[in-house]
């Protein structure tokens, strides 16, 4: 009767552990963007082959801001994927107006060195294990298993520096946005006095990927990107 107990408590535990899909080989995701009244969209593409991935975003000015800026902004990641998840071996930040401003990552994992272009200057600094680049960082939580975490770190790179991400994670949270209800986890960079904080809705019924973001500045001003479409294969 013991056996038979530990056997059933067994089973039981195994039947309440989250089971986690395998992460994508297509996704397209469209996100509005808002800020002082103003309005971008972007248009996401995720696509994986075997041990290689290509991610690429476009932000379109639309309505007023495209009539006072009519500057499209197209980031594109490339690299591998593995058991870890996402790994970037080159990102590229690019303005079709304003090439001043682009940017541009190159990843040498083996040299363990990670090279920095922008504004035609050229920064190499230390490659630090996990890190990722502002776009495949939004696509790597599809590989991470956050059920049981509490805390989430990881350092990022925007082609221009590289900084260190440490979020605090809720679960069981409900958002609702453009494209519909989803029940999410919450991650919250909490961030100090003077600083500028990011929070992230990740929706856990389509293989975590983000359906919320607000950035708030450290002047108080708002950056919102809300999920509107969403097309997973």
């Amino acid at each position: 009767m013991k056996l038979f107990l530990q056997a059933l408590a067994w089973l039981m535990l195994c039947a309440a552990a989250p089971v986690f899909a395998e992460p994508p080989d297509s996704v397209q995701a469209t996100y509005d963007v808002y800020k002082n009244g103003l309005r971008v969209e972007i248009r996401e593409t995720y696509t994986r082959d075997q041990d290689r991935y290509t991610l690429s975003s476009v932000w379109t000015p639309v309505g007023l801001l495209a009539m006072l800026k009519p500057e499209r902004i197209l980031i594109d990641s490339n690299g591998l994927v593995g058991k870890q998840g996402l790994q970037p071996l080159l990102l590229n930040h690019r303005r079709e107006l304003d090439e001043g401003k682009n940017s541009r990552a190159e990843f040498d994992w083996n040299g363990k060195q990670l090279t920095l272009i922008h504004q035609a200057q050229r920064t190499v600094v230390a490659l630090p294990v996990g890190t990722q680049d502002r776009l495949s960082a939004m696509y790597q939580f599809m590989f991470l298993s956050l059920q049981n975490a509490d805390t989430l770190d990881f350092p990022m790179t925007n082609g221009s520096k590289l900084d260190h991400y440490r979020y605090a994670i809720t679960r069981d949270q409900t958002i609702k946005v453009p494209a519909g209800e989803f029940k999410a986890i919450y991650l919250d960079s909490q961030a100090k006095p003077g600083e500028s904080r990011t929070e992230i809705w990740l929706a856990t019924q389509y293989h975590n990927l983000p359906c919320k973001i607000i950035i708030t500045e450290a002047n108080g001003d708002q950056f919102t990107q809300l999920l509107s479409k969403l097309d997973i294969r």
